[in-house]
């Protein structure tokens, strides 16, 4: 993207102050270490493949009393395939012209085998579909789900409550939808006459195409601020020392001076892509390993790359504009809805299972404040690894799920019930974040403090929804 002559030369400024003194990501010190609070790096950044966060043993106890009735999520779908094959072809090219030349040294020589095996079993799969290791992310993290919230699963099965699946209709999605609900029937075989066929619902679960946010999509297209806010942080100088040390590594010097530094990037940045894509594929292309031919340096440098333009496209952007994720609000108010009708008594579902993509996770992770995503970068200093928290590896994995689990007590077990002054709530709210407690919103007050269980008439408080 070119950015407008005026809006360049302000965001090279700060870019450059910013992303110099910064050194580069401040998790490029290793693979599994660097400046992440959590001690964790995301070399794959949203490709990462999925693990569950939380720790069983640990979550808090529901308060006495109460138990759960229902649960919902929306999750990504898992691992999968890249989308085509272009960055591979690139690489390939590159290959065949530094092999015809002589110019390939030991280690690139080995390149070409591993990303033809690679698009090999990508295109083996579906470009695009679901992998291997997607379905079992998904199944597993149904089963754990099942392990969770025995009773409620138990009652799901006696009431003969439906089990409600929304997909966005991208195959990938509903192959995800498919692995999940295997995984539940799989744990409680009761359940299999409950889940319903998945229905496809874009408006909630592919809302970045839609027309009505048509705005998002100008934005991608044609906003000045963030084609020169990606272009700067792509045009650092560190960009190209990577590229060049990336080249260096496989081809002769003559080759890497015959390149131009634009050429270096393409071929450096369609590299860590197939780099990224690798674990996703592990089960199809056990085999293949690109981890000797990006340094971890130079994988952390292409991964912040990649996590600036999914903080801009699709996270919180930039500070005082909502353009990325109010689009997102639709889901929030399902996820609400959800679970304000079976408070009411009006909805009889025991539990709604919701797959999407990335475009829809990080937009709600940036709209609800979910951790990672609270951050948007002022307009004069751009995002890097050391002034903001979020990680494409972090809020948005394969994979990636937010849940709600409903819990009734006291009067609220009928559906009938509301808190009042001085009584205990009808009902209460926990929030899992990639299996991983999580607590709403600061100005939302948890039923005491440290809780991970809100009342559910103070989130529809602090959420607007009151």
């Amino acid at each position: 993207m070119k950015p407008s002559a005026a809006v360049s030369a302000t965001m090279s400024v700060a870019l450059a102050a910013t992303v110099l003194l910064a050194g580069g990501p401040a998790s490029a010190q290793g693979r599994h270490g660097g400046g992440h609070p959590d001690g964790q790096s995301y070399p794959y950044g949203t490709k990462t493949p999925y693990e569950p966060q939380g720790r069983p043993k640990q979550y808090e106890r529901a308060p006495g009393g109460y138990l759960p009735v229902f649960t919902e999520n929306v999750a990504r779908h898992g691992s999968r395939a890249m989308t085509d094959s272009e960055d591979g072809d690139l690489v390939l090219a590159v290959l065949g012209t530094a092999e015809q030349r002589g110019a390939l040294n030991r280690l690139g020589a080995g390149l070409a085998p591993q990303v033809r095996t690679l698009l090999g079993a990508a295109s083996a799969v579906g470009y695009g579909n679901l992998a291997g290791r997607g379905v079992r992310e998904h199944r597993e993290t149904a089963l754990r789900m099942e392990q969770r919230l025995p009773e409620l699963f138990r009652t799901i099965a006696a009431e003969h409550e439906p089990v409600v699946v929304e997909t966005s209709g991208v195959a990938r999605t509903v192959a995800s939808a498919n692995a999940f609900t295997s995984g539940l029937t799989e744990g409680q075989p009761s359940l299999a006459g409950l889940i319903r066929a998945p229905v496809t619902d874009k408006n909630l679960l592919y809302f970045h195409k839609q027309p009505q946010n048509a705005d998002y999509q100008a934005y991608l297209a044609h906003d000045p601020d963030l084609a020169a806010v990606l272009a700067g942080i792509e045009g650092a100088p560190r960009t190209e020392q990577a590229a060049r040390h990336v080249a260096e590594r496989l081809f002769d010097a003559e080759f890497v001076a015959s390149m131009s530094a634009e050429d270096r990037i393409a071929f450096a940045r369609a590299l860590h892509q197939l780099y990224s894509s690798a674990p996703d594929l592990a089960e199809e292309a056990p085999a293949v390993d690109l981890d000797p031919y990006l340094t971890s340096r130079d994988a952390q440098w292409f991964a912040y790359l990649d996590d600036a333009e999914e903080f801009y496209q699709k996270g919180p952007g930039f500070a005082g504009r909502t353009v990325t994720y109010r689009m997102a609000q639709p889901l929030l108010d399902d996820l609400f809805a959800a679970v304000e009708a079976k408070a009411a008594g009006t909805g009889h579902d025991g539990a709604v299972l919701r797959f999407t993509h990335a475009e829809e996770i990080e937009p709600l992770a940036a709209l609800m404040g979910l951790p990672g995503s609270t951050e948007p970068a002022a307009p004069d200093e751009p995002y890097t690894y050391r002034n903001d928290e979020w990680r494409g590896g972090q809020v948005s994995p394969m994979a990636a799920n937010v849940q709600w689990d409903l819990y009734a007590g006291g009067a609220g077990k009928d559906g009938a019930g509301r808190s009042g002054a001085g009584k205990s709530p009808a009902y209460l709210v926990r929030m899992l974040y990639n299996e991983q407690e999580t607590a709403f919103k600061s100005s939302c007050r948890p039923i005491a403090k440290g809780s991970y269980f809100y009342d559910l008439d103070e989130l529809r408080r602090c959420f607007g929804r009151a």
